[in-house]
């Protein structure tokens, strides 16, 4: 094998997609999470309770739920480009229109559409890098990517505050500028999606003859190899045990990812921190979660090892967040809340090799979405539960701890998964490439 040939290949294949997917996905994560920013504000606006509160965050990923698969199939049959410029813009427009909800209705409405309107994008991006890089370099790839989610908040945060501080202009309240102005850069890289991805890699014209030739026979190998173990039909990997347990581990992840982001800011709220030092302490979670994530994936990329990468962060996940309700000191609570982003965060890129080490094609498109839209109802159901048990408690103790059991569940799943010797020797085969 020519190492310079596949590096070269890499490197250009990197530096073109996945920069431009981390600003899309930044977009799309700070659209879900930006009603976490201004939940205060909206919920006064509108004296909603805070279940209500809860409900309205969730019930975005009932709509993603049940638009999830159809939506990742027709991105397998239409092509990347077109159909996540489509995803891109309606989810800009509906956020946006998020700023002109009237009350309890319509805000369970515009938030049930936006899950609608961006189904399918996350698992989209998924089976979009399957199409592009070798098994070998999946983790570190989906880790890069998914750096967005940690950076959005990091961002976000300081951003968000200031653009709440607006109040008054031009007679909107501030939290209706945070959803208008933070829903216009979807609309635009939509357009922008359209000329600047490409499909597949046979369609590259910006890599050489010899790039592209590499780029396709190394990743045929790699589908052919995979078929040979086991090839699944699209309802097979619908019904198969291992994609449905792998769907659980993701709930118990996400349930603790969107539990704490919806809620960080009011939960922050009762220590009476400066303006400033709020700010600091929504942020600096989210800061060591991404370095976290980043150092992770490279270590589970070296080994070669995915089962205890992946269920480690989930024990350490639970371990910070079931801490936060024992410590009053706001110094002690946000280290805690900065062990359990490390876990989080930690657990998502490696997580994503597990599905896609044996499944492909349509299989892949499928199960990809079923994986992530079972996984991500624990975004309805995380902030619902910890948003009751404020209700029912007067504290927010309960609901974070809920959120600690589901990331613990999480880890205890992905160890009692069974092995399968044909697909880790598979897998394996593959990542040795790398080293």
């Amino acid at each position: 094998m020519d190492e310079t040939l596949e590096k070269r290949t890499i490197a250009k294949v990197t530096w073109r997609i996945i920069p431009f997917l981390i600003v899309c996905y930044f977009v799309s994560f700070l659209d879900r999470v930006n009603l976490g920013f201004a939940g205060a504000a909206v919920s006064k606006h509108f004296a909603f309770s805070a279940t209500v509160f809860g409900f309205g965050a969730g019930i975005f990923f009932i709509g993603y739920f049940l638009f999830e698969v159809p939506s990742n199939i027709l991105l397998d049959k239409f092509g990347a480009r077109r159909w996540i410029a489509r995803i891109m813009l309606t989810w800009g427009l509906i956020s946006g229109a998020t700023a002109f909800i009237q009350g309890e209705t319509s805000f369970y409405v515009i938030r049930f559409l936006l899950g609608v309107a961006e189904a399918g994008f996350f698992p989209g991006i998924i089976l979009y890098l399957t199409y592009w890089f070798p098994a070998a370099y999946r983790a570190r790839i989906v880790g890069w990517f998914m750096v967005a989610i940690p950076v959005s908040s990091v961002i976000g945060a300081p951003v968000s505050q200031w653009v709440l501080s607006m109040d008054g202009a031009a007679g909107l309240a501030g939290w209706q500028w945070l959803f208008l102005i933070e829903a216009a850069p979807s609309v635009l890289l939509a357009f922008v999606v359209l000329g600047f991805l490409t499909d597949k890699p046979r369609h590259a014209a910006w890599l050489a003859a010899d790039e592209r030739a590499w780029l396709d026979a190394t990743l045929e190998a790699e589908r052919r190899r995979r078929e040979a173990v086991k090839k699944f039909g699209l309802r097979e990997a619908l019904t198969n045990p291992r994609v449905l347990l792998l769907s659980l581990v993701y709930f118990g992840d996400v349930a603790a990812l969107y539990g704490m982001g919806f809620w960080l800011p009011q939960i922050l709220g009762p220590m009476h921190l400066s303006p400033l030092a709020n700010v600091g302490a929504l942020a600096i979670p989210y800061a060591v979660g991404a370095v976290g994530m980043v150092l992770w994936v490279r270590r589970s990329d070296r080994s070669g090892e995915r089962k205890l990468h992946t269920a480690i962060p989930a024990f350490v996940a639970a371990l910070g967040l079931a801490l936060v309700p024992f410590l009053s000191d706001p110094a002690a609570a946000v280290a805690a809340l900065c062990v359990a982003a490390l876990g989080i965060f930690a657990m998502l890129p490696v997580f994503w090799t597990l599905p896609t080490a044996f499944l492909t094609g349509t299989a892949a498109a499928g199960g990809i979405a079923l994986v992530n839209s079972i996984g991500n109802l624990s975004g309805y159901v995380g902030p619902l539960i910890v948003g009751w048990l404020k209700d029912q408690t007067g504290g927010y103790a309960g609901g974070i701890w809920f959120l600690a059991a589901c990331a613990f569940s999480a880890g205890v799943i992905v160890l009692l998964l069974g092995h399968r010797p044909e697909f880790e020797k598979l897998q394996a085969r593959g990542e040795a490439a790398a080293d």
